[in-house]
């Protein structure tokens, strides 16, 4: 178990090598292993550390008496403290370097495979790119203001901060304000999160409060949504609850994919990706990859509200998706229906049991598309049929469980691993996002 312990003398540390979470690797006087935030592979640090393992510590920079060539300024004053990003001081290009080492290092360690090439990298913005955001909101009674932004990186703490760089402007812009209007609410305190959701056009901001608010309050947030232009919702209970403040009949949220010619409707709190220009660029990248013709039936496992599905069915003779949530299975189906797509189908299921059964157990898929959580998708990996799948395309946020799947595809179920790249998804956290392709 982790001990804290104040009053530690900062120490002189060399660093190796960087770490999957993006943290220098070190080496005490005693041969010890230091996890050192914010320090990069080369680069002597003086560090203090601040929680401390049996087999390793855990340590912040404080001064970098020799910097590597990658080190750059961060752009945001409060990277370093603040959670929301982790490689600023990182150059952007060695950045994308990282992360994908981090994918092949994984492939290779833990699923013992490796691809046949490598896909160039995607990138997008690197700045502002965030459309999709949980704030915290903590009103500090002894200082008589409210914080309103990510956690401090290793802390329940919420960053006391005035804006945000990655956000989307509609949001990062207006952090301070944010805060004023949190402070003149009666509910200053009863109010602990602020959900952002910013499509093509608009910008949401979804109010949790644990108490029903004063008229007063009420005027207040509407005010503030007239003066910005923004949308505001409250959240009185679970995600349900959700329903419009301002305007009084809601907003339509919804993004496009140029590409295929789709428009998908979204709600403020159901799951979309955060980077639009990213997801663009990864739609077209899956659908070139699956290559789906005519004569072929398409699964995709884990669809969502339909980012894939609906642009392979342009192409595919047949698509069914499969989702676990049944809100975002409807809402797959009204944006089918609204690019009048006839062609896709869609089936809510859980696809983590340990029993899998439903249309999409049966033999009569030619291709596959899976996008799982974090988790990885390996219960349905051993399950399904895959006798007539010549081809998969996997999308995966943890390059740690694709390893751990993609051993599993070559290694128990035939497949060659063609294919695999990253997509800089999250630029200036060490959060991997990858693209493979298998076949046989």
């Amino acid at each position: 178990m982790a001990k804290k312990r104040r009053n530690r003398e900062p120490v002189t540390l060399r660093v190796e090598s960087i770490s999957h979470e993006g943290r220098g690797v070190a080496r005490d006087a005693h041969g010890k292993t230091v996890f050192v935030a914010g320090a990069l592979p080369g680069e002597t640090v003086i560090a203090r550390c601040y929680r401390f393992h049996r087999r390793f510590d855990e340590a912040r920079v404080e001064q970098v008496l020799e910097p590597a060539p990658e080190r750059v300024a961060p752009r945001c004053p409060h990277a370093g403290v603040c959670g929301g990003c982790s490689l600023q001081h990182l150059d952007p290009a060695a950045q994308m370097a990282h992360k994908q080492s981090v994918l092949l290092e994984q492939l290779e360690h833990l699923g013992g495979v490796r691809p046949e090439a490598v896909l160039e990298p995607l990138t997008g913005p690197l700045w502002g790119y965030r459309h999709k955001a949980r704030l915290g909101v903590k009103y500090v009674e002894k200082k008589g203001l409210a914080l309103v932004g990510f956690r401090e990186q290793g802390s329940p703490y919420i960053t006391e901060m005035g804006g945000c760089e990655v956000l989307h402007e509609s949001v990062g812009r207006r952090i301070t304000a944010l805060r004023e209007l949190i402070t003149s609410l009666d509910a200053r305190a009863r109010i602990p999160q602020i959900e952002a959701a910013v499509d093509d056009s608009q910008t949401v901001l979804v109010f949790r409060h644990l108490d029903p608010l004063s008229d007063a309050d009420r005027r207040r947030l509407a005010d503030f949504a007239r003066e910005t232009g923004l949308a505001i919702c409250l959240q009185p209970q679970g995600p349900e609850s959700i329903h419009p403040l301002w305007p009084e009949g809601g907003v339509t949220l919804s993004y496009t994919l140029p590409g295929s010619g789709i428009e998908l409707q979204f709600l403020p709190s159901g799951f979309t990706q955060v980077n639009p220009a990213i997801n663009r660029a990864m739609v077209e990248r899956a659908v070139a990859l699956l290559d789906p013709g005519p004569e072929d039936a398409v699964l995709e496992l884990f669809c969502g509200l339909g980012n894939f599905s609906l642009p392979l069915a342009r192409k595919a003779g047949r698509v069914h998706g499969v989702e676990g949530d049944e809100a975002l299975v409807e809402r797959a189906r009204a944006n089918a229906e609204r690019n009048d797509l006839g062609n896709v189908t869609f089936e809510a299921a859980n696809l983590m049991a340990g029993e899998l059964a439903g249309e999409f157990m049966e033999p009569a898929f030619d291709k596959l598309l899976l996008d799982p959580p974090r988790s990885g998708a390996q219960e349905v990996l051993r399950q399904l049929d895959l006798e007539r799948v010549r081809r998969i395309v996997y999308v995966s946020c943890n390059p740690a469980t694709l390893a751990r799947d993609a051993g599993l595809l070559v290694n128990e179920r035939g497949y060659r691993l063609l294919r695999a790249g990253v997509m800089d998804m999250f630029p200036h956290t060490a959060h991997v996002e990858s693209i493979t392709l298998f076949e046989r």
